[in-house]
């Protein structure tokens, strides 16, 4: 027969590791860095495996900025992987001066002695969602505090369009660049 899923930290090098699991759910500590943690200026909510990951602000910037340059297409910020996130807000910041855009807001943001924020990718802001928010892929609950509304990412979809994530069920779409969404900075370390 096939085994079942045990989910735990199957990672033998983590301080959590767990012998009996055999599927990985991407809870693994590296000397006390886990996801959930508070963390040089926010809260844990990826890691990368090799002692850096990404960290989410701990509450919202805005509650209703513009993706912003609606009609206007922004070269580069098309990114959706993880690691993209950053390279996005610097395309956008250079092809959008609009002041007060999400991205804006995340790039001109300093928490503590950290200013190196952007607004996350759409599969960062998905990450968020699932370990840190209502996902709750791990089991810390809305950690994050996030409101049940739709999040900006830093992710274009053309001329009129960016994608974003209803943080209230998990779904990611494009929405006009236009209207008014939550935003939440992200930085990597």
């Amino acid at each position: 027969g096939v085994a079942c899923p045990v989910y735990g930290c199957t990672d033998s090098t983590a301080t959590n590791y767990d012998p009996l699991a055999n599927t990985d759910d991407g809870s693994c500590c590296f000397n006390g860095i886990c996801i959930g943690s508070t963390y040089q200026g926010g809260i844990i909510f990826w890691l990368d495996g090799n002692g850096g990951g990404l960290i989410a602000a701990p509450s919202n910037q805005d509650f209703y900025a513009e993706w912003g340059c609606y009609g206007t297409a922004i070269s580069g910020a098309d990114g959706t992987a993880i690691g993209t996130g950053n390279q996005n807000t610097i395309d956008i910041e250079a092809g959008c001066t609009t002041a007060g855009t999400a991205a804006d807001i995340c790039a001109n943001l300093t928490i503590g002695v950290y200013n190196d924020w952007f607004l996350p990718s759409k599969d960062e802001l998905n990450q968020m969602y699932l370990n840190i928010g209502q996902g709750n892929a791990l089991g810390l609950g809305n950690i994050g505090g996030f409101a049940n509304f739709y999040y900006w990412s830093s992710t274009e979809n053309g001329n009129y369009a960016a994608w974003g994530q209803n943080f209230s069920n998990g779904v990611q779409f494009d929405y006009t660049k236009g209207i008014g969404n939550d935003v939440r900075a992200v930085r990597a370390f």
